[in-house]
């Protein structure tokens, strides 16, 4: 996506109609502005192809998120035949408006400012913007001040994003990746990773990630990791089993799902990194036992099975983001009924199924050699009360839970294999100007992560025929 042709082609139309409709003056109409910044991972410069994109929509005062964002903006998207799978995620911590545009899936949250123009490069952290703001525009701007802080404080801006490529990596073949999955997210990593850089200005990317693996195995939670000490002084007890404090100002701290069951997996697996990176220096070492997928089937004999279905495609889409906004929830019922559960993020589809289906497998902590039906029938209607608690807006889909064996689940998953069936490279778009296009981009992978491509060598046709790349 380029984000300054989506803010041109649609946020900055949808803005000038809504100044219309708010009837104001030819003058202010003409004035008014919206903008659209990006963070997260793309943001920070650590996206990936499958990488999906967060960006916050930043309007002016006459501009309401109930009306003018969720209704106007989100009809004019409609209308796109780039957007797919819209959906109005009103009652979140963090409301917005989740879709697919070209494929690529974005979150959008709104922040009203209380100007009637906002600049293309409005400084988020200019206390003359973020006066007299609601609380939700508040949050709604923690992201964006949370990168540009990052990207402030860290001493190389290079090795902060390779190790968090690294760190990202790590986290998701091992399974612990995923706020709503309960695990550390996007700008949990790399507030982390920010700190190692900041306490080893002058490492190596492998002295980095092997520190990363150092410091927060043994981190004496729940003290909370903090950026900027001096700055901020803490007050009251830190929430949360692993509280990570946003650079961007007093008392933030990033917003967590860890239950009792992914901070044991993720303390598990930090300390299993330190152990795998402790001898790095030494000679023939090497990183690959790091970034071994997560061996879920030879490690529980049960697991809760979650299977989720609707009437069509765009439905199941839309339900299947509903229920896992709430998987927070369905973790403390399961936890309460079985004890320690691991929520395995990896979506699996039953083929055949008669209706659209989403199926995930989540690891119980078991040793018994039957299960008692009616428990798992309990967690069931308990979770539908939650889930039909909220204002999902689309039809309802359907939600069956069962507890099943390992050598149930489906043989082609990576529930069921320490083999990864097929691993893709990540690599960014560049654009490239029209008078270049004759020339080959041959991608450059990273001799510490080779499926990352970290630049590209620029030849002539001539120089790349018959010439094979090596990874």
């Amino acid at each position: 996506i380029d984000v300054s042709e989506f803010n041109e082609q649609i946020v900055e139309r949808w803005l000038k109609n809504v100044a219309w409709e708010r009837r104001l003056s030819q003058h202010h109409v003409d004035a008014t502005n919206a903008t659209i910044l990006a963070y997260g991972s793309y943001g920070l410069g650590v996206y990936g192809s499958e990488s999906d994109i967060d960006a916050l929509c930043i309007g002016p005062f006459f501009a309401s998120l109930a009306e003018d964002f969720f209704i106007g903006l989100r009809d004019m998207l409609k209308t796109r035949l780039e957007v797919s799978e819209l959906l109005c995620v009103k009652d979140a911590k963090v409301p917005l408006i989740r879709f697919k545009f070209d494929g690529i899936l974005v979150d959008l949250p709104y922040a009203q400012l209380r100007v009637l123009t906002i600049p293309h490069n409005v400084d988020v952290l200019n206390p003359f913007f973020l006066r007299d703001i609601d609380e939700t525009s508040w949050k709604s701007l923690s992201g964006v001040r949370a990168n540009k802080c990052i990207l402030r404080l860290v001493p190389s801006l290079e090795l902060f994003q390779s190790l968090l490529r690294c760190v990202k990596l790590w986290a998701k073949r091992r399974g612990v990746y995923g706020n709503l999955n309960g695990f550390l997210g996007g700008v949990h990593l790399a507030v982390l990773a920010a700190f190692v850089c900041g306490y080893e200005p002058n490492a190596t990317l492998s002295s980095l990630l092997a520190n990363f693996f150092n410091i927060f195995a043994h981190w004496p939670w729940p003290t909370p990791v903090v950026l900027l000490e001096d700055a901020y002084l803490p007050t009251g007890s830190p929430p949360g089993l692993m509280p990570i404090q946003l650079p961007c100002g007093p008392h933030q701290f990033c917003n967590s799902n860890i239950t009792r069951s992914t901070f044991y997996k993720t303390m598990a697996e930090f300390l299993r990194g330190h152990h795998l990176t402790k001898d790095y220096s030494k000679l023939n070492f090497s990183w690959k036992n790091l970034f071994e997928p997560y061996p879920y089937v030879n490690t529980y004999t049960w697991f809760i099975k979650i299977h989720l279905s609707a009437a069509n495609q765009e439905d199941l889409s839309n339900w299947v983001g509903w229920v896992k906004s709430r998987f927070r929830c369905l973790m403390l019922k399961i936890e309460g009924v079985y004890g320690i559960c691991d929520p395995n993020p990896t979506e699996n589809v039953e083929t055949y199924a008669k209706q659209p289906n989403i199926v995930f497998y989540w690891g119980l902590h078991l040793q018994l050699r039957t299960i008692n039906v009616s428990d798992i029938e309990y967690v069931e209607k308990t979770f539908l009360t939650n889930l039909n608690s909220g204002s999902f807006q689309v039809p309802v889909g359907r939600i069956h839970l069962s507890v099943v064996k390992a050598s149930q689940l489906p043989l082609n998953g990576d529930c069921a294999s320490n083999n990864r069936s097929k691993v893709t490279r990540t690599c960014w778009r560049i654009r490239i100007p029209e008078d270049k296009q004759h020339c080959k981009n041959v991608p450059v992978y990273s001799k510490h992560m080779p499926s990352y491509v970290v630049g590209y060598k620029k030849m002539d046709n001539k120089e790349a025929e018959g010439m094979e790349v090596q990874c």
